[in-house]
């Protein structure tokens, strides 16, 4: 009687099939090491001509100085299609492999490492300025990255780096902190990931407070729910329960403490009621934190003795597309936020019905090309009509809100480009300072796509954002 396998073990012919499989693997990683490896030498080779032409500049502007390299990077990202910073940055680290980090570059040509091995050891590096000390952590930390997991090698060279550096923590943390900010990375389903980049200190009390008072309405909710349910046994039985005001008490100490807690001013009034609230404690911290940030005002405002309201007057501004039938609750097809991310039709309607003005715009039905737009409340027609058509920069495959845009002329005003919409696109200020300092030049197309030229020669296109077209139920397809 045959005997069967135990979980994780096989029968010989899987055996050989998944020796074999396991080999191929091997090899085609390898294969890959080797050609990143070759990627970066090649990239590296271009940032080396960048690098050399800024040298060869005489000017002490560092904008233009940069030219020649954001140039470049706007080459490689039409022709690789990636955004240009993105390509910038692939050139930079090129060349600090080949240039600082030698050792690396080499082991991932011999495929004992991989690229994020290799990514973790340019990161951690590159704040070990001392040369000899770099190249002696470097070597130490790729003994490590050959038999360990990237995670692994990560950790073990931090350590290492933070016990060879001769540039103390607190130099170190004082340069890093000129790096906080706020950005936004967009999901799926209408979501948003907003992250703020602070000391870590800030960063996990922040966290512990938004616990603790998630927390403390968790366990409101919780009280006032065994208060009920106290009455309801209480009026059952005809008679008093005897932890009914056990549990009131409970449900308004809970609400007490929640006020107490030291954010900006209190309200004054505790809810005269808790909800029965079902949400998660997460779910619970992402609502506060929404509800602080949009409606609290800032403990420090600067501006306070000058304007009214100050920092705290300061209201979210948001550009919704939403189609009419959306609007009007007769389809749920979605609307977008910026004309990047879709965003969910009771949101769009609600933004819609607070917002003080309105954009009408016509498409045409087969193509989806913007035709005409009006608008109840007036502004000018040329920058309604060209927020409606190119809903973000048009460059290099940017995605930077219109509204934060710069409106370029593509035949530039003064050599004679008129201020019309066939000559005129939105450019942020990067993509426009590009335009406007370099050799790349711009021609506007009869259907609003945009003919960038490079240096060297070659042509990019760039068409405007598409537009979906809605068709009532009973008129055929146009197709």
């Amino acid at each position: 009687m045959e005997n069967n396998p135990r979980p994780g073990e096989f029968r010989p012919d899987d055996a050989i099939r998944m020796h074999a499989g396991l080999a191929g693997v091997l090899e085609e990683k390898a294969a890959i090491a080797r050609a990143q490896a070759a990627l970066i030498r090649h990239q590296a080779e271009l940032a080396a001509i960048a690098l050399d032409e800024m040298e060869r500049m005489t000017s002490r502007a560092s904008r233009e100085r940069e030219m020649p390299m954001r140039s470049l990077a706007a080459e490689v990202a039409f022709a690789t299609h990636v955004h240009d910073l993105t390509a910038q940055k692939e050139l930079n680290d090129a060349y600090a492999f080949v240039t600082c980090f030698a050792a690396t570059l080499t082991a991932l040509e011999e495929a004992r490492i991989s690229k994020r091995h290799a990514d973790v050891i340019l990161e951690v590096g590159a704040s070990i300025d001392n040369v000899d000390v770099r190249e002696a952590w470097e070597h130490t930390v790729l003994d490590r990255a050959a038999r360990e997991t990237p995670g692994r090698t990560r950790a073990f060279a931090r350590q290492l780096a933070e016990a060879v550096n001769p540039v103390s923590m607190s130099e170190r943390h004082a340069e890093a902190c000129e790096t906080r900010g706020v950005s936004i990375v967009d999901l799926d389903d209408g979501m948003a990931l907003l992250q703020v980049r602070l000391p870590a200190a800030l960063a996990y009390g922040i966290r512990d407070r938004i616990r603790q008072q998630a927390r403390i309405i968790r366990d409101a909710a919780n009280a006032e729910r065994a208060r009920r349910a106290a009455d309801q046994a209480a009026a059952a039985d005809d008679g008093p329960a005897p932890d009914a005001a056990t549990a009131t008490d409970a449900a308004d100490s809970l609400r007490d403490g929640l006020m107490s807690l030291p954010f900006g001013e209190a309200a004054e009034t505790a809810p005269a009621e808790v909800i029965d609230d079902t949400r998660t404690m997460a779910q619970i911290g992402a609502d506060l934190v929404a509800d602080m940030l949009l409606t609290g005002a800032p403990a420090i405002d600067p501006v306070t003795d000058r304007s009214a309201g100050g920092l705290g007057a300061i209201r979210a501004h948001v550009q919704v597309v939403v189609p009419v039938l959306t609007l009007a609750g007769k389809t749920d097809s979605g609307a977008s936020l910026h004309g990047q991310i879709p965003i969910d039709p009771e949101t769009a309607r609600r933004l819609a019905g607070d917002a003080p003005g309105w954009d009408r715009v016509m498409c045409d039905p087969i193509t989806g090309t913007v035709l005409e737009v009006d608008r109840y409340t007036p502004r000018a027609d040329q920058q309604r009509f060209l927020r409606a058509r190119d809903q973000h920069c048009r460059g290099f495959g940017c995605r930077q809100p219109a509204h934060r845009c710069q409106v370029d002329h593509n035949h530039e005003h003064h050599e004679g480009g008129p201020t019309a919409i066939g000559n005129l696109a939105h450019l942020c200020t990067r993509h426009h300072t590009l335009k406007t300092e370099t050799a790349w030049t711009v021609r506007q197309l009869g259907d609003g796509s945009l003919e960038f030229t490079s240096p060297l020669g070659n042509v990019y296109t760039d068409e405007p954002p598409p537009r979906v077209m809605f068709i009532p139920d009973g008129d055929p397809p146009p197709f």
